[in-house]
């Protein structure tokens, strides 16, 4: 089975709640849903973490150290 992607583990995520949200599903089944929906959650937030790595290391000093920038608004 091929790695998911990110938007698709994100689509999916969104399914699961709207799922759970709606209340019609059994016990057991709201269970997987909310396990499956935990590992997700997970695999969303490490590729965030990778994102934000690459983010920071993209945005170096000349001497090399990271330079914090907030994000420009789009006001």
């Amino acid at each position: 089975m091929a790695k998911k992607t990110f938007e698709e583990n994100m689509a999916r995520l969104e399914e699961i709640v709207a799922l759970l949200e709606k209340g019609d599903a059994q016990l057991s089944q709201s269970l997987s849903l909310f396990e499956e929906g935990t590992r997700l959650a997970a695999a969303c937030r490490t590729e965030l973490d990778k994102a934000e790595q690459q983010v920071v290391r993209l945005m170096k000093g000349p001497d090399g150290a990271p330079i914090e920038n907030e994000f420009a608004s789009e006001e």
